[in-house]
């Protein structure tokens, strides 16, 4: 599992955010985007053309929005963004009088950091960390193993060494739980069974068994609220929603769950591979489920390093080489993508050995 930020780092960080963050319902043919120098500032605009705030740089969640919000194809505006800004602005200004849209702009650190929907439901870190922490911190000799803030995502992942099982003798996994949630509109807020394996620190996040919450709403107004302040109460369902929150990290870390996945492990470990072209069979595996051909290398190292040339021993090399990428988000995608090649049917398993023959 990659290593990321303490359990007390993270809260730190989300109470800096909190107070930080700024939300704006804004209109926009009010907005305008300015070059200055090699960057582009957003600025927002009263009736006579002033600013309202002070301009915001914009970050790269911001810029694919607007860009998928004004219809602009993402290469073509990444195009003009590096080569020829000053044609960015004219084209982004001028769908932004033509679009007379609301947009709801999250703001961090004075910069744009979301361009959304007016219907987006903030439902933020802070808030499902009070909702999630108390309940984690009542289980008996719980461990925060890894925890991060990237610009897209939180994360929360804690292991419950009280449950374990030994796949093979000596290879000890213990039961967990990842708790993640998107404040720029990239996925829902979720809870997930986390597998941990003891012998080289790999986390598998289990796909199958989550459970999620869309951040969709009311619409909001500009003639309404053009602020909206990070500590707006929370509406009823939000706060039904959060009390469900608790009850599923209370289950999250089930033994019938734990046991299920277990038996993967070991019928996977009882799964040989076709030998005759491993390298085949690892570009093939990538191929069904989205590692790029610049990860395989590392995959396939990790294969041959750990000895282990089983379907086991491939889910495991995908998760042991989800330590070594840069991003965390990533990490977390590969930790998610190794249960998936864990748990692919064995007819699948099959035919991929058939074809690396």
């Amino acid at each position: 599992m990659k290593t990321g930020l303490t359990i007390n780092e993270l809260a730190a960080e989300i109470m800096r955010q909190k107070d930080r963050k700024e939300d704006y319902i804004v209109s926009t043919p009010n907005l305008r985007m300015e070059t200055c120098g090699s960057d582009m500032l957003l600025r927002i605009l009263d009736e006579d053309g002033n600013d309202r705030i002070e301009p915001l740089d914009v970050g790269p969640n911001a810029h694919r929005q607007i860009a998928t919000h004004l219809s602009i194809p993402t290469k073509y505006y990444a195009k003009m963004q590096e080569e020829n800004p000053e044609l960015l602005s004219v084209n982004v200004n001028s769908w932004f009088m033509r679009s007379e849209t609301q947009r709801m702009l999250r703001v961090l650190d004075g910069r744009a950091r979301a361009f959304l929907s007016n219907r987006y439901k903030r439902l933020d870190h802070y808030q499902i960390a009070e909702a999630v922490l108390p309940v984690i911190g009542q289980m008996p000799d719980v461990r925060f193993e890894s925890c991060q803030i990237t610009e897209d995502r939180m994360y929360i992942k804690a292991v419950n060494p009280r449950l374990q099982a030994e796949v093979t003798p000596g290879d000890i996994v213990q039961a967990g739980l990842i708790i993640s949630n998107s404040e720029v509109g990239l996925g829902s807020v979720t809870i997930q069974p986390l597998v941990y394996r003891l012998v080289c620190k790999n986390g598998m996040v289990v796909n199958d068994a989550a459970t999620k919450k869309n951040h969709v709403g009311r619409t909001n107004s500009a003639d309404e609220n053009f602020l909206l302040y990070s500590a707006e109460t929370l509406e009823a369902d939000d706060k039904a929603f959060l009390l469900k929150v608790r009850d599923t990290v209370s289950a999250a870390v089930d033994e019938a769950k734990f046991s299920m996945v277990v038996d993967l492990m070991r019928e996977a470990k009882a799964a040989p591979m076709n030998t005759a072209d491993v390298p085949g069979l690892v570009q093939l595996a990538s191929r069904d489920f989205g590692i790029t051909e610049r990860e395989q290398a590392g995959v396939l190292q990790h294969l041959i390093e750990g000895n282990d040339l089983t379907l086991y021993g491939l889910s495991n090399a995908v998760t042991r080489f989800s330590q070594d990428v840069e991003s965390y988000d990533r990490a977390t995608a590969l930790e998610g993508i190794g249960y998936n090649i864990l748990s692919m049917p064995a007819k699948q398993w099959n035919r991929m050995n058939l074809m690396a023959a």
